[in-house]
């Protein structure tokens, strides 16, 4: 097998460019045709003539997969094939990791695939989740219907990440602001004093003696410090992803006296969201289970649901382990148990979800609220230490020439 590099013009018009591997440069060229495409120049790739493929910088957002939904619904719906619905769609998304896999799935569905099995090749761009709701949407003939849910799904996870986020990024800059504001003063603002305090005949306080030091060791020796940052940053890292490391930071989420309230409700949000679409697809309740296991990010619900899985093979109702385990809500056991009397447990899962992403939005609100003073105050009360430092050799000079 060996690898070309490619210029064609696709049925658009429009020029492409990409690499392929393949035999021969003569294989190519039917290959390219078999694509649709019309091959302009084929030439054996090199370290200098290879489009570089770079996916870092171009991570598969839930509001890309949205619009993408919405996009292919307008299309199908207008009359268009869906093969020419992924060649227009691969045209016109900006997410060039995205568009290759849209043109990789067209491809596939030229050969004779599956619009779901097409997907499903690119697990890294098109979630589990979307490719059993599209191969439901094609077993049951309502292929809009699984899109059009597919996106809802997105618009709401979209949301909640953005919500989480925001929770996240005040408070991280307002610690890089306290961060860079001590590392100002410790190397620009109080070493100008240093010289000042050396000159004087007289014993500093224990505070100024202990900033001053710490300036010294961070203007002197602020490589140790940041060996030590480094050891403990790929420490950390490495803790994090054994199992162990795991169930801690996980523990710490659910039991962080402000956050744990919003990690507990945004678990419920996620849960409910992504069991009741499976379900409504008409998935089986044990693989709906197993895929919503792993659209989860705290360890603990994972190991959970994994373990609930288990349980409902074995007959136990869905709702006996959400109570009994602790992990979410009661409310979430609850309204569970109903939908399993009522025979409705996509219905309940749904309005669970609609709650939870509202109680999301409250809980992160309410972390904001509690986390702004309580910052301020931490970066005020620093600040006043480096300061009360220095000043407090003058007022002790100060005293003692009064008493002269």
């Amino acid at each position: 097998m060996a690898e070309f590099t490619y210029r064609a013009i696709d049925k658009y018009g429009k020029e492409r460019k990409g690499n392929i591997t393949i035999d021969t440069m003569e294989a190519a060229f039917e290959k390219l045709r078999a694509d649709g495409l019309t091959p302009v120049e084929v030439k054996k790739a090199n370290i200098f003539t290879k489009e570089l493929e770079i996916s870092i910088g171009n991570p598969i957002k839930p509001r890309d997969l949205s619009v993408f939904c919405r996009q292919f619904i307008s299309m199908i719906n207008a009359g268009v094939t869906i093969v020419d619905a992924l060649g227009m769609l691969e045209e016109q998304t900006e997410n060039k990791t995205m568009a290759k896999a849209i043109g990789g799935a067209k491809a596939e569905i030229g050969k004779g695939e599956t619009l779901s099995n097409a997907l499903g090749l690119y697990p890294k761009v098109f979630p589990d989740v979307m490719v059993k709701m599209v191969a439901a949407g094609e077993a049951s003939g309502k292929l809009d219907v699984a899109f059009d849910r597919m996106a809802s799904h997105f618009e709401k996870s979209a949301k909640l990440k953005a919500i989480m986020k925001k929770a996240a990024m005040y408070p991280m800059m307002l610690g890089l602001v306290a961060v860079g504001v001590v590392i100002l003063m410790l190397t620009v603002v109080i070493p100008k004093y240093t010289e000042m305090f050396d000159s004087m005949d007289m014993e500093l306080p224990g505070l100024t003696l202990a900033v001053v030091g710490a300036s010294d060791f961070v203007v002197h020796r602020w490589y140790i410090l940041v060996a030590i940052v480094a050891v403990a940053y790929f420490g950390i890292s490495s803790f994090k992803k054994s199992e162990t490391g795991q169930v801690f930071f996980a523990t710490i989420a659910r039991k962080a006296p402000i956050f744990g309230k919003l990690t507990i409700k945004s678990a419920a949000s996620n849960f409910s969201r992504t069991l009741s679409t499976l379900v409504y697809s008409g998935l089986p309740l044990v693989e709906a289970l197993a895929i919503t296991a792993g659209t989860m990010t705290n360890y603990l619900y994972k190991k959970n649901l994994e373990e609930i899985k288990d349980e409902v093979v074995r007959g136990v109702p869905l709702s006996e382990p959400l109570l009994r385990d602790g992990l979410y809500p009661p409310m979430v056991g609850h309204m569970t148990k109903i939908g399993e009397e009522t025979g409705d447990v996509e219905g309940m899962l749904n309005k669970l979800a609609d709650y939870y992403d509202e109680e999301v939005e409250m809980a992160t609100q309410t972390v904001l609220a509690a986390l702004e003073p309580m910052i301020i105050l931490v970066l005020a009360g620093l600040v006043c230490v480096l300061i009360g430092s220095v000043m407090a050799p003058m007022f002790s000079m100060y005293n003692n020439m009064d008493n002269l």
